[in-house]
């Protein structure tokens, strides 16, 4: 296995860029931290390019490092550091080529995205349409970038499970309604009807921004638009709590 020492290494500082996400548009790569986070890309054929590991990480994932053994780097902790976004680095930092966006939609069950914006957020949907069993979830501009650190320990490798594209809402929604895919919007709307009282099947759930909700150009093109009761006195559900009721209640 290859080291580096120094944090001045010019691959440590390359590495350092893809925090940014204008880095890692450019490069078509991303960092990965955490073992079941670098062994989950590995099962799902997601293409690792270079692993940074300390020795305590060598020591315990020996028989997986030796898959790698040529991109591999023994690194001191101080390079993890340099290279994490977490208070106590896990022992290994992957970099992964980014996934090609599948552009293919079919009938089915999936979950559309207008301008969520907390990564934690948008790492709880999609990790929890992986669990409901969902097609695929549709990324609408200006919601969080799935390859950002935050986003990728919240989904918890669910991106490697089922797709996430990055599309046109507009253009997803009349392809989708082509398919025969009923789209349903959320809002808190006396015009909106009780998420209980539409059939369920192939679904596809709209959900939006934190403060201000699905935009009303997308309300206007959904099939019909939904509400959940407020039964206490909250004003509002937060988006990834509200989108798991809705993905549960179409899959149950």
């Amino acid at each position: 296995m290859k080291e580096i020492q120094s944090n001045k290494n010019p691959l440590v500082k390359t590495l350092k860029k893809l925090h940014q996400k204008k880095y890692r548009d450019q490069q078509a790569q991303y960092l990965l931290e955490g073992f079941h986070l670098v062994e989950e890309a590995h099962k799902s054929g997601a293409q690792i390019q270079t692993i940074l590991v300390n020795e305590r990480g060598q020591k315990e994932w020996g028989d997986f490092l030796a898959n790698y053994e040529a991109i591999c780097y023994l690194v001191p902790e101080t390079i993890l550091k340099e290279l994490s976004e977490q208070p106590t680095p896990q022992g290994i930092i992957a970099v992964v080529a980014k996934m090609k966006s599948q552009l293919q939609l079919k009938k089915g069950a999936w979950i559309l995205l207008d301008r969520v914006q907390d990564p934690g957020n948008v790492g709880t949907i999609i990790r929890t349409a992986d669990a409901a069993g969902y097609d695929g979830v549709i990324l609408g501009e200006g919601s969080a970038d799935i390859y950002s650190t935050k986003v990728l320990r919240s989904m918890q490798g669910s991106n490697f499970h089922l797709p996430v594209i990055p599309m046109n809402l507009v253009t997803a929604i009349e392809a989708l309604k082509q398919l025969g895919v009923p789209v349903y919007g959320t809002q808190l709307n006396k015009d909106a009807k009780k998420f209980n009282e539409v059939p369920k099947g192939d679904v596809a759930i709209l959900v939006g921004n934190e403060g201000q909700g699905v935009t009303q150009e997308l309300l206007a093109l959904t099939d019909q638009n939904l509400y959940i009761p407020i039964l206490g006195q909250a004003e509002s559900l937060n988006v990834g709590i509200a989108a798991g009721i809705l993905l549960y209640y179409f899959k149950l």
